[in-house]
């Protein structure tokens, strides 16, 4: 008979976790890739040959590189960022992370204390927004357009706190490939940005994990290579441009910062086994596997805009991504996305609602958000027209369960 801890656990405590029981039939939810992309005969060729040179330093913490990660993948991420992101950096300005959420983890447990206010952008990655929450903290959504966080509203917010005696600790931007809006942040909005930060002394944290899979492949330089970047604190993963499960992600930094990080990641280090396999690899496939990746990505990205279109008609309206692997829709104000959740949940296909991926719940509660990387192209194709039918019976949109094609959003 099992012990009852009922009245030990904490009071503060989440509701209990229910059992997994698998995927859904239509699963459009999460950071999922597309599972016949990861590079799997390179990843065994990468281990086998890094085992075999250096297998015998899993005997320690840290492979004898130090509490900063695996030295060999550390070097392999500053040719990579120089190259792609034009950010120099050295190794000794990488702190490996367990995924880019422990990086989230790690900058607030330094920077934030009950009571700060945060600025991120008003449709905003949900771990972010619930990391935030959980240390005390308040932020202030600000509006968005094509490019990306709209200067002059971010400037007001500024002043409006400013006048109110209140300094943000930091603004939190994807600045590369939004999530979850797709949009990519120009040059010149970056520069803008960080002349606003400038002047009102508040410090930047890059989110940079979709910044490879942009279709075009034109990614812009990342905001802390720009002049003035010393204020930026630039947070990267392999779990988008790779596979989620690795749970290998990094931050750069000045050394002032990461002195007083390295003290708060207490984990013993991050998997030596995906840090050794990635190193190796970095140097020998990753970039044609993300340009592979990429033309995949948008496939399907491509097929998931057809079906809304098809089966949501002019109900549904959505901005093409630049890349990635997300679909951000709106639908009219009669549609709550929230109890649509619940109501295709239970038939088998799985969204997001917008609620949750939004500074303002309320605003956002007639927007999902769409992952297309996971699922294939029929299943794609046959979720969506079953989504448009629940929602046509639960909500009377669209009008039609099914309507005819329409042209771009």
């Amino acid at each position: 008979m099992s012990f009852d801890y009922t009245p030990f656990f904490r009071s503060d405590l989440a509701a209990p976790a229910g059992r997994w029981g698998g995927f859904p039939a239509y699963n459009f939810v999460g950071g999922h890739n597309d599972a016949k992309s990861v590079p799997v005969d390179d990843l065994m060729a990468s281990a086998a040959a890094v085992l075999a040179r250096e297998g015998h330093a899993l005997a320690t913490y840290g492979l004898s590189s130090g509490p900063q990660g695996y030295r060999p993948l550390r070097e392999g991420v500053a040719i990579q960022l120089k190259a792609r992101a034009g950010l120099a950096c050295t190794a000794d300005d990488i702190l490996v992370t367990s995924g880019s959420l422990q990086a989230l983890d790690l900058i607030n447990a330094a920077l934030i204390e009950p009571g700060d206010t945060v600025i991120l952008e008003e449709a905003c990655y949900s771990g972010a927004m619930s990391r935030l929450k959980k240390c005390g903290a308040s932020y202030i959504g600000a509006p968005l357009d094509g490019d990306g966080i709209r200067i002059d509203a971010l400037t007001a917010i500024l002043e409006g706190l400013k006048a109110k005696g209140v300094r943000p600790k930091f603004i939190y931007t994807i600045p590369t490939v939004q999530n979850p809006t797709g949009s990519v942040m120009p040059r010149a909005r970056r520069e803008e940005l960080l002349k606003v930060a400038a002047a009102y002394g508040v410090p930047i944290v890059e989110d940079d994990c979709y910044a490879d899979l942009i279709w075009d492949g034109n990614r812009p330089p990342a905001i802390k290579a720009l002049p003035g970047g010393g204020r930026v604190i630039y947070c990267g993963s392999f779990s988008k441009s790779i596979a989620p499960a690795l749970r290998v992600g990094y931050i750069v930094a000045d050394w002032p910062v990461l002195s007083r990080l390295l003290p708060l990641k207490t984990d013993g280090g991050t998997g030596a086994l995906e840090q050794m396999v990635l190193s190796e690899y970095l140097a020998n496939g990753f970039d044609g596997h993300v340009t592979a990746l990429t033309r995949t990505l948008q496939g399907k990205c491509a097929a998931m805009m057809e079906a809304v279109n098809q089966h949501f008609g002019s109900a549904a309206e959505f901005t093409a991504p630049k890349g990635g692997i997300f679909l951000w829709v709106t639908l009219p104000d009669a549609v709550d996305t929230g109890k649509l959740f619940k109501a295709a949940g239970a038939e088998g296909v799985a969204i997001n609602p917008g609620s949750e991926w939004s500074a303002d719940a309320a605003g956002g509660s007639h927007r999902l958000r769409l992952c297309f990387a996971h699922p294939s192209v029929d299943s794609i194709r046959e979720g969506v027209a079953k989504l448009a039918e629940i929602c046509h019976r639960e909500f009377g949109v669209p009008v039609r369960s099914a309507n005819v094609q329409r042209g771009g959003s």
